[in-house]
């Protein structure tokens, strides 16, 4: 199916998988955390800087904050957007009490949220396993920075009401789009991480059954009015590994058959996997990162996580998929740049293999970037 030419009650959103600014990215900000942290690999945040440096040459630090973004959102494919949405990995806070055992220590300095509101970003997903590394405390601040800047948090929040409720953007003569977000278990989400009464927290599901379905139901139905859109966003599933669960798959589909929801946007895994539209509706099983600090980390080199996308897809009014535009782009010198041909080449083939069974593929365009194809009616 080709991309049908935009209306003027259509939609068009940008979506990126996994933002990383805490860490090394944090440390070439013009206000870099404390660099301690509590992890097995390394104690000091600056060393992911040094390895970057060692495998890609010098960064010269302090960069601006715009720099992590390089040209991502030049031009025409960034013009006309409606709604800019990333998964937010990282807190955004002072705080120095760290989740005791977990390993993994993501945090950004509240003086660096510019490096954000330098993409124009409208909407964090925190419902994640990274964002409350730094406890509850640095939780609270990441939602009060996020909240100062202007920038819409959802998925998390000071209480279990707060976390559950799904953001809201109106668009004046178009309609309304929701966001509901949640981190699920299989990702890494610890279950204490879920929020309570008046415990601040995410919003967790513990599996992809029947209770979870109903959960989300209850949530988009709180605030859902006729004719909305609904975007739910799922931090499900490992690190590696291009394999599709039968019961993601199944979860889905169940999402927009029983909740007619327009989109799944999945996130989690390192890469990027297959991209699928069933019923008309897209589902993004996992966008991959699109920033991170892992530049000379060796390991899993053939899933190529260097590598990762930017997603701008095009709804009608009714929630029916008219087109996806993906923008391959790749993380140098702890930065966003363009890819080469044979980068370019490397993401077509992987994603029409991956979309292959899910009755999808890609082609190339003139300017380099990759237009999703996919067959009408799949799905019924």
């Amino acid at each position: 199916m080709s991309v049908a030419a935009r209306s003027p009650e259509s939609f068009k959103l940008l979506l990126c998988g996994d933002v990383m600014t805490g860490r090394g990215i944090d440390q070439i900000l013009p206000q870099p955390s404390q660099p301690r942290i509590h992890e097995p690999y390394l104690q000091d945040a600056r060393g992911y800087v040094q390895l970057a440096e060692e495998v890609h040459g010098r960064i010269a630090v302090p960069v601006d904050y715009a720099y992590i973004w390089g040209d991502a959102l030049a031009g025409p494919v960034g013009a006309g957007l409606d709604l800019r949405l990333i998964n937010l990995e990282t807190s955004i806070t002072t705080s120095d009490r760290f989740w005791p055992g977990k390993g993994i220590n993501y945090r950004m300095h509240p003086g660096n949220l510019a490096a954000l509101q330098a993409a124009d970003l409208d909407c964090c997903i925190l419902a994640n396993n990274h964002v409350l590394d730094w406890g509850r405390d640095g939780l609270l601040e990441t939602l009060e920075v996020l909240e100062g800047g202007g920038i819409v948090a959802v998925g998390a929040g000071r209480n279990r009401h707060q976390a559950r409720t799904p953001a809201i953007f109106t668009f004046p003569g178009r309609g309304r789009l929701l966001i509901a977000a949640y981190g699920c278990e299989s990702s890494g989400v610890p279950p204490d991480w879920a929020a309570g009464p008046e415990l601040p927290g995410l919003n967790v599901l513990a599996d992809l059954s029947d209770n979870s379905l109903t959960l989300i139901r209850e949530d988009v139905a709180s605030v859902r009015q006729p004719g909305d859109l609904v975007l739910v966003s799922l931090h499900w599933g490992g690190n590696w590994g291009y394999e599709i669960s039968q019961a993601e798959q199944d979860f889905a589909h169940c999402l927009i058959d029983e909740l007619g929801v327009a989109a799944v946007y999945g996130h989690s895994s390192h890469h990027f996997k297959g991209i699928e539209v069933y019923r008309d509706r897209l589902i993004l099983y996992s966008c991959g990162d699109f920033l991170n600090d892992y530049e000379g980390i060796s390991g899993y080199e053939d899933f190529r996580s260097d590598l990762v996308l930017m997603y701008f897809p095009t709804f009608a009014a009714s929630g029916q998929l008219l087109g996806l535009r993906l923008a391959p782009r790749r993380i140098y010198r702890l930065q966003s740049v363009r890819t080469d041909q044979a980068e370019r080449e490397w993401i077509a083939a992987t994603l029409n293999r991956e979309g292959r069974q899910l009755g999808t593929g890609v082609r190339s365009l003139a300017d380099g970037g990759l237009q999703l194809e996919w067959e009408a009616g799949h799905g019924g």
